[in-house]
């Protein structure tokens, strides 16, 4: 299993995320954390392929909702690419477009084969926690039925054990702070948690896993 989980796109730890992925190629790009955010939509989307292609990278737009209840085939789709990119934005939605898709039972198989490495940042690395209590004080479960058509869901993928709060620390992505309180409500709970600012990442490397902490961020 291979995986680099930060709080926005690469950090500072490019070199890390391009020893984890191996040589630039095809990559999928998952943006349906911004589905609730149609006029928003196709800039968010341009705004991760360029930063992927100047890399190296050739990236395509996998947009789950063409795969809503055609999970085997989402699952073909996906093993095209040796790589997932798996933007922010709302967890909530997200979470439900991979439950919808039948994504949230693909995507850990391929990572259980080891037949894609994953990149997922903000909200494409909450997703893949045990639990996403708490993230609602930061992305807004009540804009799922809308955009969605279910209720929201309050689990992760599972993927990892430990869940995860972007943003901390960084006033240029979560100005007010509330990922900050976010963490320090999981310190007070003993909630297991990664806190990383926009300069840090986890990578999961097979049995390995590392918190790449930026020095003075």
């Amino acid at each position: 299993m291979r995986l680099f989980l930060s709080s926005y796109r690469f950090g500072k730890h490019e070199d890390r995320f391009a020893a984890l992925v191996g040589t630039p190629g095809p990559v999928a790009v998952i943006p349906n954390a911004c589905d609730a955010w149609p006029a928003a939509w196709q800039g968010a989307i341009t705004s991760d392929l360029k930063p992927l292609r100047d890399r190296g990278f050739r990236p395509d737009v996998v947009d789950l909702r063409e795969f809503t209840g055609r999970e085997a085939e989402l699952e073909r789709a996906l093993t095209r690419f040796p790589l997932i990119w798996v933007r922010g934005g709302n967890t909530f939605v997200l979470r439900a477009r991979f439950a919808l898709s039948g994504a949230d039972l693909v995507l850990p198989r391929l990572l259980a084969a080891d037949a894609v490495a994953y990149a997922g940042y903000s909200a494409g690395a909450c997703l893949l926690t045990p639990d996403l209590r708490g993230i609602e004080a930061v992305d807004d479960p009540g804009e799922v039925p809308p955009a969605c058509g279910i209720e929201a869901r309050w689990d992760g993928l599972g993927v990892v054990d430990h869940r995860i709060v972007p943003h901390v620390g960084s006033p240029g992505t979560d100005p007010d702070g509330a990922c900050d309180r976010i963490a320090d409500r999981y310190r007070a709970e003993g909630v297991a948690h990664w806190a990383l600012t926009d300069d840090d990442a986890v990578v999961v490397d097979g049995d390995r896993v590392e918190v790449l902490v930026t020095p003075g961020s």
